[in-house]
């Protein structure tokens, strides 16, 4: 594994110019490299490592920030741009759309210093509540975007996107996508280049967007787009790969290597970006070769523009339209497309694989929440976290999730419905509530919405891999910071019923449920126990189950716990339960709700099963 930068003198840098970096590094070192010196982001899979990794480049060099939501990410990179020097906001496809009224009004301001936008888009949905191709917000906002095809065009393409932006006076887009963002290759890395600092430019009618100003910088955006496009009719950035004319394949990004792999003898166009698009270039590779195929992911958007060039092109006849793109699936769409022979079919295995659904992880503070609102049978509206699996069997006790924030004001869409004859309840984690979760609490106040919000306070972001925010106490290096006290945030927004429970006494957290939901009026209880995992694994005594006295009733699984298994015992012809002591996290929630006392530490003398 490459060493973090932050580890490394300039000098040892300058001397070591290859290492192995992910796509999340290579961006991260191409900012550093470009000069980049304040960056600020809100974690989502799978951008969250760009933040982390400009996180370990020396303070000196560049500020790097966790903020709490995208928009506030993106505002934060627009004010250090209007201060003169070069700036990124991070995020994912989804997180584009909160940063999305910034964005439109600034590609109309333009910049001072470079202004980046590394954008990871999650095709195939391996993280996401849905597939966004962001390269459609590229154009809907006249925005040059840049989409490199491996972890050394990240870096190389991140760099040039910066001095980009100065040149034509415009945000850049650096669009990553799940595979690249997390796969590992060998790139060559450069020095540290840090153009002057610009200062402040006193250009009302440029940096304030009132609409006399706005309907003076329309026509120059349009002009500005027509420059780049322009340039990236003859920019090394895009290759010409000749091969057999019989076919031409345009593409861009990641599968550009699935597509040299399944067809090597192509003609292949391979685009650094798919808007501004460099139509000149287009039609001379078109007249070369005798039939044309795009190969993109997700949305046909080079397609349908070299069909409005009146050119001759196939694409989404052959290829999804829906999903992550492999060198299977460009393998099968170009033989759908009889330009290769199907590949052959591998001989199936005399037994299908062990589907595993996802569950909490063993000891996760939310079990016991979920586990409550399903015994007072409330009707859930959920929200974005590693919660979610809570829609499933067994906890199955979530009714809805849309987006970040959004379940606090569904809840209040239910009730103010007037049919809804079930409690509503809300439930919300910690850095979502910080993220999206406040203004619509105010507004369920203001209202006068009968519900319940439960605060599912794990003390990080946990979803993503462990990040800090304003209610941890710690900033993206670790440093100690003000910490949000969420009783007095929610008291101060004019709740008046607010309850903080321990997670793990179920006991507890089901009276102050139901004394919550029976409150008229809008109620919060706080769940409160950190995740099991982040920032450090948090391990108590194993617990072990006494199969004299276990009954098998099987209520402790309905926990869905991973710990909890099954023993070789019977009872009345069904399982007794047994726990894996390794994966125990010492919770004791199964004991808590075992209805024979069955369940006890190891340490106290049960018998282990």
């Amino acid at each position: 594994m490459n060493q973090p930068a932050a580890e490394l003198s300039r000098n040892a840098r300058a001397n070591s110019r290859a290492r192995p970096m992910t796509g999340n590094e290579a961006i991260a070192r191409g900012a550093w490299e470009a000069g980049l010196r304040v960056a600020a982001a809100y974690p989502g899979t799978p951008s969250t490592e760009i933040m982390e990794n400009l996180g370990r480049f020396p303070a000196e060099d560049l500020h790097a920030q966790w903020s709490t939501n995208e928009k506030t990410a993106m505002d934060v990179a627009i004010g250090a741009s209007f201060a003169g020097v070069r700036a990124m906001a991070a995020m994912k496809h989804v997180g584009l759309n909160v940063a999305a009224d910034a964005l439109m009004s600034f590609s109309y301001i333009g910049v001072n210093g470079g202004l980046v936008i590394a954008i990871c888009d999650d095709p195939g949905i391996h993280s996401s509540q849905n597939e966004q191709d962001s390269r459609v917000f590229a154009g809907f906002a006249h925005v040059p975007v840049l989409e490199p095809s491996d972890a050394q065009e990240a870096l190389d393409f991140t760099r040039h996107a910066f001095e980009m932006s100065e040149r034509f006076d415009t945000p850049v887009m650096v669009r990553a996508t799940t595979r690249l963002s997390h796969t590992r290759s060998a790139v060559e890395v450069g020095d540290r280049h840090e153009p002057p600092v610009r200062g402040f430019d006193e250009n009302p009618a440029k940096n304030v967007m009132i609409p006399g100003h706005a309907r003076q910088r329309h026509p120059k955006v349009l002009e500005r787009i027509r420059l780049v496009a322009e340039e990236m009719e003859t920019s090394a950035l895009n290759r010409v790969e000749m091969g057999d004319s019989r076919v031409g394949i345009i593409t861009v990004g990641v599968p550009y290597a699935y597509v040299k792999e399944a067809m090597p003898e192509a003609s292949v166009l391979k685009l650094a970006s798919s808007y501004p698009l460099p139509e000149r270039l287009i039609r001379d590779f078109c007249q070369h070769v005798e039939r044309v195929l795009v190969v993109e992911e997700l949305e046909p958007i080079i397609e349908n523009a070299i069909k409005v060039m009146g050119l001759s092109v196939e694409g989404k006849e052959w290829f999804p339209r829906v999903g992550e793109f492999s060198p299977e699936v460009v393998r099968e769409g170009l033989a759908r497309a009889g330009v290769i022979d199907a590949p052959a079919r591998k001989a199936a295995f005399g037994f299908a694989p062990m589907v595993r659904p996802p569950v909490l992880c063993a000891g996760c503070p939310h079990t016991s929440c979920y586990m409550a609102l399903r015994a007072l049978d409330a009707r859930v509206a959920g929200d974005i976290g590693c919660y979610t699996l809570a829609s499933i069997e067994p906890l199955r006790s979530i009714d809805t999730t849309v987006s970040m924030g959004s379940s606090i004001a569904n809840a209040i869409g239910m009730v103010k419905a007037g049919i809804e004859t079930r409690p509503v309840v809300a439930t919300i984690g910690d850095s979502t509530f910080l993220h999206s979760g406040i203004p619509p609490l105010i507004d369920a106040v203001y209202n006068g919405a009968d519900i319940t919000v439960f605060l599912l306070d794990n003390h990080i972001t946990a979803m993503t891999g462990g990040q800090d925010h304003p209610a941890t106490g710690k900033t993206l290096r670790g440093d100690d910071a003000p910490r949000v006290d969420f009783v007095e945030l929610v008291k101060s927004l004019g709740v008046e019923w607010v309850r903080r429970v321990d997670s793990y006494d179920m006991a507890t957290m089901l009276r102050s449920l139901r004394e919550a939901i029976e409150h008229k009026g809008v109620s919060v209880v706080i769940s409160d126990r950190p995740c099991v995992l982040d920032p450090v694994k948090i391990k108590g005594p194993a617990l072990a189950v006494d199969q004299e006295k276990c009954i098998a009733c099987q209520s402790c699984m309905n926990l869905g716990c991973p710990a909890l298994t099954w023993s070789d015992g019977w009872h009345e012809g069904r399982h007794k339960v047994a726990i894996d002591p390794d994966a125990c996290m010492g919770c004791t929630l199964c004991a808590q709700i075992c209805p024979t006392d069955s369940i006890a530490p190891i340490a106290a003398g049960a018998g282990a099963a």
